[in-house]
């Protein structure tokens, strides 16, 4: 009689981080941790999340939203951090970067163009109000702000930017916590992690677990994102 499948496809989600710190210290030939080893890997993996950030675009944290034009206002507030800043419910939090925005008027949409400092910088009169048209992003140490020129006029009030920006990963957080990330990333991150605590507790084993790690991130990079059809002429 041939064996059956499991019919589930929800490892990703079952597997919490205590068994993660596990699999990492595993490979490192350490088990049976507990305590303090247990804290040190959970704040590795919280800063390896970071590292990720530092990598480039990861596209299961792109979100869309939108943000309700307020007359004589071209500067707008998005926090990096759960509760930075403010407790109002309509708060954005965990934005790192805008990618893409458009003004939005009764559903249509029309692209805006995100500029740099320097090119916001030689905008002769900023004040200037009409339909937006471009953007400049600050990514600052608790927030990012979007700047809008022109600055929204009593037209433009109540109506939205609509943009899609890169969330932070969100933290770690209690050992029975799922990780939020996708399945093609655990293996990367069980690697990581173990290149991590090999820096503390096994040196001899840290250009080993680099060179894994490397390896792993490299192949869940290359598979995140979308797939469009390619012409080549």
């Amino acid at each position: 009689m041939a064996n059956t499948t499991s019919g589930t496809t929800v490892f990703d989600k079952n597997f919490a981080i205590d068994e993660i710190i596990e699999e990492a210290y595993e490979r490192i030939g350490m088990q049976g941790v507990s305590g303090n080893q247990l804290r040190m890997a959970r704040r590795s993996l919280n800063i390896l999340f970071q590292e990720w950030g530092n990598r480039g675009l990861h596209y299961w944290q792109v979100a869309n939203n939108s943000i309700t034009l307020v007359a004589d206002q071209a500067v707008y507030t998005m926090f990096r951090s759960t509760g930075d800043g403010t407790s109002d419910a309509t708060a954005i939090y965990g934005v790192d970067d805008i990618l893409e925005a458009s003004f939005r008027n009764s559903n249509i949409d029309t692209p805006l163009t995100k500029i740099n400092r320097s090119q916001y910088q030689a905008l002769s009169n900023k004040t200037s109000t009409g339909t937006p048209t471009q953007y400049f992003v600050q990514r600052l140490i608790d927030r990012v702000t979007i700047t809008l020129y022109l600055t929204p006029g009593s037209s433009e009030a109540g109506k939205f930017i609509n943009f899609y920006y890169v969330k932070r990963i969100q933290d770690v957080g209690d050992y029975t916590n799922a990780t939020d990330v996708p399945y093609r990333f655990v293996p990367c991150m069980a690697s990581g992690l173990a290149f991590y605590l090999a820096q503390k507790f096994k040196p001899q084993m840290v250009q080993q677990m680099k060179l894994l790690y490397e390896d792993e991130l490299q192949r869940a990079l290359a598979e995140d994102g979308s797939s469009s059809s390619t012409y080549i002429s």
